[in-house]
């Protein structure tokens, strides 16, 4: 069933394709030479999901309210960036939400906070304070605590409904040395 959720995710990533205009920002490249964007000034954002071959990117930031306070029914907020539209935000729709790009969040304390994916509840990430004081989505990545930055999903071709998933990539800043660190998988 998690292997049809991931599948259900990387279909998702294939609605609403279309050309990637010019960006004057840092980028990386699709595996059709595509650039994707990588989103800036957002002053919580915790991190990001793109996939190709589409530009648009699911950005994840931390959920405060008026005063500054983490909202903790809701410590997450998913939105996109529709890049391919001029760069507005768009909230989830309940599809998206609910199979694609959601999060499961589970409180563990105060200011700690266990989340997954609702499409591949393989890897647990942890959001918590980090030693700056702000908080931080930390992740295993290369079997090393990281703070996770980036998700990229590879997708080359399948069907509608399956397609073929190359691989997913976590890059993330090692918590031990703050090198950037990148783990490549198969889902």
């Amino acid at each position: 069933m998690e292997r049809f959720l991931f599948y259900f995710l990387a279909l998702m990533v294939l609605v609403g394709t279309s050309v990637l205009p010019a960006f004057s920002q840092e980028t990386l490249k699709t595996n059709k030479g595509q650039e994707l964007p990588t989103p800036k000034g957002i002053a919580n954002m915790l991190f990001y999901v793109q996939r190709d071959p589409n530009p648009n990117t699911i950005v994840y930031e931390l959920n405060l309210d008026s005063k500054g306070g983490l909202i903790e029914a809701e410590p997450v907020k998913i939105y996109w960036i529709r890049y391919a539209d001029g760069g507005n935000k768009q909230d989830l729709n309940f599809i998206q939400r609910k199979f694609a790009y959601g999060l499961n969040v589970r409180k563990i304390s105060a200011e700690k906070y266990e989340l997954k994916f609702v499409s591949y509840g393989k890897r647990t990430f942890t959001l918590q304070k980090g030693p700056d004081g702000r908080f931080h989505v930390y992740a295993p990545v290369n079997k090393k605590q990281a703070v996770l930055d980036r998700v990229f999903v590879r997708i080359e071709g399948g069907s509608f409904w399956v397609p073929n998933v190359v691989y997913a990539e976590f890059k993330g800043r090692e918590t031990a040395t703050g090198k950037e660190i990148v783990e490549r998988f198969k889902p």
